[in-house]
């Protein structure tokens, strides 16, 4: 296996690396930490190793130290589309290389032989009450796979060098089946149907999915979730699904205990639910007015909107300085591909409007858009209307990134987190001292 081959060389090196760090550089202070930061939710705590993204604060997310727009122009394209495969970005997680064409089609026929679902998966999802959300029934169905996890199978019968490769086959195995598990909740749930997609070992990761969603005549699609899948993989370990991710695993959970961990995160308001808000936001403004707006009209629905208590959704980010690369590459896809599209003018002219008007206010570190401004409504043009679905769509691509992570937090031998906590005493104790003259 091509993964497995290229994480076995570069192993020895890094975990050279690692212990140097830990035996000879353990004492080395790299950040301090405030009492705002403990009671804040641990915000900005250097205190997570991953190489595999990291958030930088002029240039946005960058994947083993490339842009969004390096990734898009360097790896390589999925027949027939304009896209990268997904593989090749999975390729790049785990490996820290751009592939080759072949090199990442060896991960695409690596899925494509791990795609089958077991029924049993299947009948649990048809069981479950009607109403049940997306979110749960994807959980669930990431939970039952647990019971043909390699990692829990064998974990008492191997040593701690091998847990990696363990954990790639897991890995490998669970990104494999996550189209198709989504794209049967997708037309079970809201269009009734009961039989059981196909995985064509023809086509890519991007084209199976799209072609298993049934959503719409409109050219483009798989190129769109060949884009979505990768801009939206990783955020670095701190986000509450990448972190859940962490932690989980960091008990040696295996990757299907660990990743139900991480969706059930990933479906709190607080996380994944900001590209609904955006969309919803939108539609609002489009109702309210028939129509785009005029850009004096759009402006003042943005003051109403924040007198009113509320927030504009999709707008600031807790890191980025600049507007989000990842908003950049959609707002790329759409002009190319409808750029007559009402909603598409629409969220252009919000882009033109909205950070003048979160300036004036004062309020926003960063008003410029993020990911989730725009994310839901290039779906809501190919006909996926249905809000509560968005989440699983970020979580199929959420999985590429938080199990390379697992997979080498495994290599590395990373122990199990435990921060220490401390009383509300104690820290009022640690304010009082820290006043005393000097």
């Amino acid at each position: 296996m091509i993964l497995h081959e290229k994480i076995s060389a570069q192993l020895p090196e890094w975990r050279e690396r690692i212990k140097s760090l830990v035996k000879e550089h353990g004492d080395v202070k790299v950040d301090d930490v405030t009492i705002g930061q403990v009671i804040g939710g641990m915000r900005d705590i250097k205190s997570l190793l991953t190489d595999v993204s990291f958030v930088d604060p002029a240039h946005g997310i960058l994947f083993r130290g490339m842009s969004i727009p390096e990734l898009l122009k360097k790896l390589p394209k999925a027949r027939g589309g304009k896209m990268p495969m997904v593989g090749g970005l999975y390729y790049l997680l785990m490996v820290g290389e751009v592939p080759t064409k072949e090199q990442a089609l060896e991960v695409e026929i690596e899925w494509a032989m791990r795609a089958s679902v077991p029924d049993y998966v299947f009948k649990m999802l048809r069981a479950m009450p009607k109403e049940t959300h997306p979110m749960t029934l994807f959980s669930q169905a990431v939970l039952a796979l647990q019971n043909n996890s390699a990692f829990a199978q064998r974990y008492h019968t191997m040593s701690k060098d091998v847990y990696w490769e363990v954990a790639l086959e897991d890995s490998l195995d669970l990104t494999a089946k996550l189209p198709m598990i989504a794209a049967y909740i997708y037309r079970m749930k809201y269009f009734d149907e009961s039989g059981k997609p196909r995985y064509n070992p023809r086509q890519d990761y991007g084209m199976n999915f799209a072609r298993m969603m049934k959503v719409s005549d409109k050219k483009g699609y798989a190129d769109l979730m060949r884009q979505y899948f990768i801009i939206h993989s990783d955020h670095e370990s701190g986000n509450v699904s990448a972190h859940a991710m962490h932690l989980v695993g960091s008990a040696l959970s295996d990757p299907f205990r660990s990743f139900s961990a991480a969706l059930n995160g990933l479906a709190g308001p607080l996380h994944g639910l900001a590209n609904q808000e955006s969309l919803a936001w939108l539609l609002e403004v489009k109702e309210k007015f028939g129509g785009i707006p005029s850009r004096e009209d759009l402006r003042q629905f943005a003051w109403d909107t924040l007198n009113g208590g509320r927030v504009i959704p999709g707008y600031g980010h807790g890191v980025l300085r600049v507007v989000d690369p990842r908003f950049t590459a959609q707002m790329q896809f759409a002009k190319a591909h409808f750029p007559e599209d009402d909603m598409i003018r629409l969220a252009d002219l919000v882009y033109e409007v909205v950070p003048e008007v979160l300036k004036e206010q004062g309020k926003a570190k960063d008003p410029a858009p993020n990911v989730d401004a725009v994310s839901g409504t290039l779906q809501y043009h190919y006909g996926v209307r249905e809000f509560q679905f968005y989440t699983v769509l970020f979580g199929i691509s959420r999985a590429l990134g938080v199990t390379a992570n697992y997979v080498w937090a495994r290599a590395l031998g990373m122990p199990i987190e435990r921060p220490k906590s401390m009383t509300t005493k104690m820290l009022e104790g640690a304010v009082a001292e820290a006043r005393q003259p000097a």
